[in-house]
């Protein structure tokens, strides 16, 4: 395990859902944004079925799962946030969605791409990946390696851009950590910013991501980190 040292000038965030990118990398989200990297969210579905319960208007959740997106965002310091507005659920790794991946690649033009590791499904024996990330990082992984820094991949979509670092979350295969001392407070002041999604037990959720962030600096010798898979594209 090494430290990721990189000081970003341009970031594109990219998960499923309106919480996943402040979950899984709020923390060096937030650090970079205070450098001053541009920090760009996109997420992918709208968040609508994210409830246990029957009654819930999904039309209503929606627009609050919108909402806590936006707040959560301005808590990090990002620069912008892009909705592509899928059904959870309803979507997959197909070529329209390749294709709105690359456009908003080259258009950002990003050195660090983030989003989750989809090969990660099974987590012991109490939690399946949700097939919603799985299926943004699929599209993830297809439209920075190779299609967004090849001219003849979706020419429509502007110019080539080859992104230089791909960090990967919730990934059985760490192999850098950022250090996110600085920006943890900010990055659980994210999280608990998606209301409709924390429950009834914030300070639980704090807890957790406290701890999470502990294990993985240990790792690296520093007091709080967010550990990712990383992948390095030769420009």
């Amino acid at each position: 395990m090494r430290a990721f040292d990189v000081t970003p000038a341009t970031v594109l965030a990219v998960y499923a859902h309106p919480d996943d990118a402040d979950v899984a990398a709020g923390g060096a989200l937030a650090s970079w944004a205070a450098r001053g990297a541009s920090v760009h969210l996109l997420i992918v579905a709208n968040g609508a079925k994210g409830s246990l319960d029957p009654a819930t208007d999904v039309a209503a959740l929606q627009a609050t799962r919108s909402h806590e997106l936006q707040v959560a965002a301005n808590i990090l310091g990002a620069t912008g946030v892009i909705e592509l507005g899928y059904e959870d659920g309803e979507f997959g790794n197909d070529e329209n969605l390749r294709e709105t991946l690359v456009f908003h690649i080259r258009r950002l033009r990003p050195d660090v791409v983030l989003g989750p590791d989809p090969t990660a499904t099974f987590f012991g024996g109490a939690y399946v990946n949700h097939r919603d990330h799985r299926e943004t990082g699929w599209a993830l992984l297809d439209a920075v390696a190779p299609a967004s820094g090849m001219p003849h991949y979706f020419p429509n979509a502007g110019a080539p851009h080859v992104v230089e670092h791909l960090l990967l979350s919730g990934t059985h295969e760490p192999d850098v950590v950022v250090d996110v001392t600085g920006a943890l407070d900010v990055k659980v002041k994210a999280v608990l910013a998606h209301d409709s999604q924390v429950g009834d037990d914030p300070s639980g959720v704090r807890a957790a991501m406290q701890a999470r962030a502990q294990q993985a600096g240990r790792t690296i010798g520093v007091a709080h980190g967010e550990a990712f898979r990383h992948v390095v594209f030769a420009h």
